[in-house]
C-alpha cells in the first residue's frame, strides 16, 4: 500500500506561500483566477477556492469584490507570521501519524497558532526539500520527526541554521544523537525488552524479532529485545533476528517469516515485531502457512495503533503516546517561543511504554 499524499489544498497552498515569499507574487498584485489555477494544478476549482479561503482567513491574500484577489501587504502578512509552527513528519495521513498531528494541531489552534505540514516518507531528500520549504515561510518554530535517525543527519546545516537564526524547535519519537535540542520520546529498548519479557514468561524459548533499522526506534527496541533474552539466560539464535529497512518493510519480513514457518521442527514459537503494522503483515504470513495465531504463534506489535483491533485477532502490543505526543510537543515549543528558551534546553519527555496484553500471545509449554 502507497503512503497518502498530503492533501492536495495543502500541496497548493504551499506552492502559492512559496510564490510569495519568493518574490514572484508582490503585495497588492492579482491573483491567477480560480479558474486558471485549476487548470495549471490539474485540481478541481472546490480544491483551489478551499485553498484561496484558507489564504485570505490567514491574512496572506484579500479579496476585492467584482475584481478578484489579491496579494496582501507586508504589514498584513507579518502580524500573522508569528502564530506560525511547522510539523515535519515522516508520514502525515497514515498509521499512528494522524494521531501525532491532531493532538500538536489541536494544542496549537487553542493557543492561537497556525499550522503548516509537511512529510517526508522518511528519504533524506525529501526532508531536505521540506526543511527548506519549511525555512522559507516565517515560522515561529518547529516540530521535527527525524527521517531515518539511524543513517546519520546529511541535512546537519539547516538545524544548525535553526539554531543560528534562533527558531526554536524539538523533535518527537526520536532525535539525532548530534543535535541538542528538547526531545519527546518513548523508552523504545524499554519496550522491547517487555514484548520479549512477556513471551518469555508466558513460556517461549524461540522468539524471532522483526525490526526496522534504519530508525532510531527500532535500533533500540531491537536492544531491549536483545537484553531480554540476556536477562532471562534464553539463546538467541541468529537466524531468528531480521532487520529491514523501510524501503524492504514491504517484502523483507513477510519472506522471512515464510522461510522461517516452513520448517516444521525448528520454526519459532512467536514474533516480535517493530510495530502493528509489521504485525499484521506477519498475521498474514502465518495464515498463508496455514498456521494459526496464537495457537502455533504467538505475536506482539508495538504502537497500540488502530491496527492491533482492527482484525479478528486482536493484538498484544506496547502502548505509545499519539495524541498525547502531539499535544506535549506543541506546549513544550510554545513554552520556548514565548520564554526565549534556547533549543539546547534538555527540557523533554521519555514515555513508559505499557503492555496490552490480547488475544495474539498465549502460554506454552516448557517441555
Amino acid at each position: 500500500m502507497k503512503e497518502k499524499q498530503m492533501p492536495k489544498y495543502l500541496q497548493l497552498k504551499q506552492e502559492i506561500l512559496s510564490w510569495l515569499h519568493t518574490g514572484k507574487l508582490k503585495p497588492n498584485d492579482q491573483m491567477p483566477s480560480e479558474n486558471e489555477i485549476a487548470e495549471q494544478f490539474q485540481m478541481s476549482r472546490q480544491t483551489v477556492r478551499q485553498t484561496f479561503g484558507e489564504l485570505e482567513q490567514e491574512g496572506w491574500l484579500y479579496r476585492m469584490q467584482g475584481k478578484g484577489t489579491f496579494v496582501s501587504t507586508p504589514q498584513t502578512q507579518k502580524s500573522r507570521d508569528v502564530q506560525t509552527i511547522g510539523i515535519l513528519t515522516t508520514y502525515i495521513s497514515d498509521y499512528i501519524f494522524p494521531h501525532i498531528v491532531r493532538g500538536a494541531e489541536s494544542a496549537l489552534r487553542a493557543r492561537g497558532y497556525r499550522l503548516l505540514l509537511s512529510s517526508t516518507d522518511n528519504d533524506k531528500e525529501k526532508e531536505k526539500e521540506s526543511l527548506d520549504m519549511m525555512m522559507s515561510q516565517p515560522l515561529s518554530g518547529l516540530i521535527i520527526e527525524p527521517t531515518k535517525s539511524a543513517e546519520g543527519n546529511p541535512n546537519l546545516s539547516y538545524y544548525l541554521s535553526l539554531d543560528y537564526q534562533h527558531i526554536p524547535y524539538l523533535m518527537i519519537n526520536e532525535r539525532y544523537p548530534e543535535m541538542n535540542c528538547p526531545s519527546l520520546v518513548v523508552d523504545d529498548e524499554e519496550g522491547g525488552f517487555k514484548a520479549a519479557q512477556h513471551l518469555i514468561e508466558l513460556g517461549h524459548r524461540r522468539i524471532a524479532g522483526f525490526f526496522k533499522t534504519d530508525d532510531l526506534q527500532g535500533v533500540n527496541r531491537l536492544k531491549g529485545f536483545i537484553r531480554a533474552h540476556h536477562h532471562y539466560q534464553i539463546p538467541l539464535l541468529p537466524e531468528f533476528v531480521i532487520h529491514y529497512s523501510t524501503e524492504e518493510k514491504r517484502q523483507k519480513p513477510y519472506e522471512s517469516a515464510i522461510a522461517m514457518l516452513g520448517q516444521e521442527d525448528e520454526r519459532p514459537t512467536a514474533f516480535v515485531c517493530y510495530n502493528d503494522e509489521i504485525a499484521i503483515h506477519l498475521l498474514e504470513a502465518v495464515r498463508t502457512t496455514g498456521l494459526q495465531v496464537p495457537q502455533d504463534i504467538s505475536l506482539v506489535g508495538f504502537d497500540d495503533s488502530s491496527l492491533a483491533t482492527a482484525t479478528e485477532v486482536k493484538l498484544t502490543t506496547l502502548s505509545h503516546p499519539k495524541t498525547e505526543m502531539g499535544a506535549d510537543a506543541a506546549e513544550i515549543l510554545i513554552d520556548m517561543i514565548q520564554n526565549k528558551r534556547a533549543n539546547g534546553s534538555k527540557t523533554g519527555k521519555v514515555y513508559k511504554p505499557e503492555l496490552i496484553v490480547r488475544e495474539s500471545t498465549i502460554r506454552v509449554s516448557l517441555s
